[in-house]
């Protein structure tokens, strides 16, 4: 499985330019790559409050409406390249907004992830609604956790039931806590004996700088890829299920891991 990372500067509530920005920087990923992965809200930057920009960039699609201009631009992009695309955007869903990551394939079929950690220091609480159910795609043999963002502080949330192979983090995480980021990705990929896809953005909005961080972790906390800090760029990595097998049948960890329930 061959995964690239996109790390993106995303212009403000500028859809049209930030997809034409990401696919033209998409020439120059390697044309074997089964996965590319954008940051968080990739088409609009982290928009808190998405009601002064509604019709702007908020996708308007319950159940789906193929008329979205990003999840139609990410579907374009999967099936003229042949692999999936991931990434989260801003979407008005019935009259509550969400915080939503799609994982497109080159069929055209789509599985998502509403945010379940809405980031409450930056407000995003106040205007969006959380997800409560988790997400496991399937894509070419390898099982994804889709997570967003603030999602990566809870770990009971990421917990490996051994049921997926690795867990992708989207974000707009802020440069005054990128260590923490980096902290969390490595220590998400140990525990769960899994690969971890960190995607962070670059650049900055009204609210906050960001200088990316972007990696791909096997499941020793080990750097497979990474991007440069402060700047747009790509990685690819290639996800070796075969080591990620043996690995767990040699140290089997998530056979002791505790049991609980989450409660909504």
């Amino acid at each position: 499985m061959r995964v690239t990372i996109m790390q993106r500067d995303i212009e403000w509530a500028d859809p049209a330019k930030n997809l034409a920005r990401a696919e033209a920087a998409m020439l120059h990923i390697p044309a074997d790559t089964d996965l590319i992965v954008l940051p968080e809200m990739f088409a609009t930057g982290f928009i808190t409050d998405p009601t002064p920009h509604r019709g702007q960039c908020v996708s308007r699609f319950p159940r789906l409406n193929p008329s979205s201009e990003s999840l139609s631009w990410m579907r374009h992009i999967a099936a003229e390249r042949g692999c999936a695309v991931a990434g989260s955007v801003a979407i008005q869903c019935d009259e509550s907004y969400r915080n939503r990551f799609y994982f497109v394939k080159p069929d055209g079929s789509v599985a998502f992830y509403d945010k379940r950690h809405l980031f409450t220091y930056g407000g995003e609480d106040k205007h969006y609604t959380a997800g409560t159910e988790r997400t496991v795609v399937e894509w070419r043999g390898v099982r994804f956790l889709l997570m967003v963002c603030y999602d990566l502080r809870f770990p009971i949330w990421s917990r490996n039931h051994e049921d997926y192979d690795a867990a992708i983090y989207v974000a707009s995480w802020p440069t005054p806590r990128i260590q923490a980021w980096q902290t969390l990705l490595h220590a998400r990929a140990i525990e769960n004996q899994c690969f971890v896809i960190g995607v962070n953005r670059v650049g900055s909005d009204p609210n906050c700088d960001y200088s990316g961080g972007s990696v791909i972790i096997d499941a020793k906390g080990r750097d497979l890829a990474t991007c440069p800090m402060n700047e747009e760029s790509t990685a690819t990595a290639t996800l070796d299920m075969d080591a990620l097998r043996a690995f767990r049948e040699k140290f089997p960890v998530l056979n002791d891991r505790d049991e609980y329930i989450i409660k909504m």
